[in-house]
């Protein structure tokens, strides 16, 4: 910020002043959420992209279970979590073979959901920023006008120079406005296909799950921190 900027900031009103410190508070706060974001996002793509390659080289699941177990972020490890916990309950009623399909599909699918839900957590805050940001910068830019306007007609003149100061201080609000709107509107955007990219992923994660709890379950899965199962369930 130059020292123009500066010098229109502390010249203008209470009014002002509000809508642009309010406009620098949304700004910073969009950029903390969309820097933490990015790197959550990139985290979990990256982290189900290698979970995937070691499960599917996995030759049993007590394999699978400890690259879950290793290599998983929470996000997946507790969706896989649900998965086992619910495997192991059905094992130890006796209808595992039965119900396992679909109990542990209809878990995993919570799961996914859960986690979806959390990675799209703050994302309808850079909404409400990108929406919300440019309308407050014109209500300050509307304001600065109208007392520019009044400061003229208390001087009885309507000369450029006279007219132009005012005109360009009240105009920095609608620029500070879309200054915070504009990278709110591409990260929200652009998080969301990333969380749809994702959504794709985990569920191709849960479904090749789901196949080694059905074919593959033979062993208790260490480091799960779940109880032995009691009966082996493979087909």
């Amino acid at each position: 910020m130059d020292s123009s900027m500066l010098q229109a900031f502390f010249g203008a009103t209470g009014v002002a002043k509000a809508v642009l410190a309010l406009l620098v508070l949304m700004s910073v706060a969009s950029w903390a959420v969309m820097y933490g974001k990015w790197r959550s996002l990139v985290a979990a793509r990256r982290g189900v992209s290698r979970l995937t390659d070691q499960v599917l080289e996995a030759s049993s699941l007590a394999e699978a279970a400890e690259a879950i177990d290793v290599l998983a972020g929470p996000s997946l490890k507790r969706m896989a979590s649900l998965g086992f916990k619910e495997f192991t309950r059905l094992s130890l009623s006796g209808d595992a073979e039965k119900l396992v399909a679909d109990n542990v599909r209809r878990i995993l699918r919570h799961g996914i959901a859960e986690e979806i839900r959390g990675l799209s957590r703050a994302l309808p805050f850079l909404a409400i920023a990108a929406n919300s940001a440019p309308f407050i910068g014109l209500f300050g830019t509307v304001w600065g006008i109208m007392h520019s306007f009044h400061a003229i007609g208390q001087m009885k003149s309507a000369s450029l120079a006279t007219v132009a100061p005012g005109i360009s201080e009240a105009l920095i609000a609608t620029a500070v406005g879309l200054a915070v709107a504009i990278p709110a509107s591409v990260a929200y955007n652009m998080f969301l296909g990333m969380i749809e990219s994702l959504e794709s992923q985990y569920i191709s994660f849960a479904g090749l799950l789901l196949n080694r709890l059905r074919h593959d379950a033979c062993t208790y899965p260490q480091g799960m921190e779940l109880p032995p199962l009691r009966k082996q369930v493979c087909s």
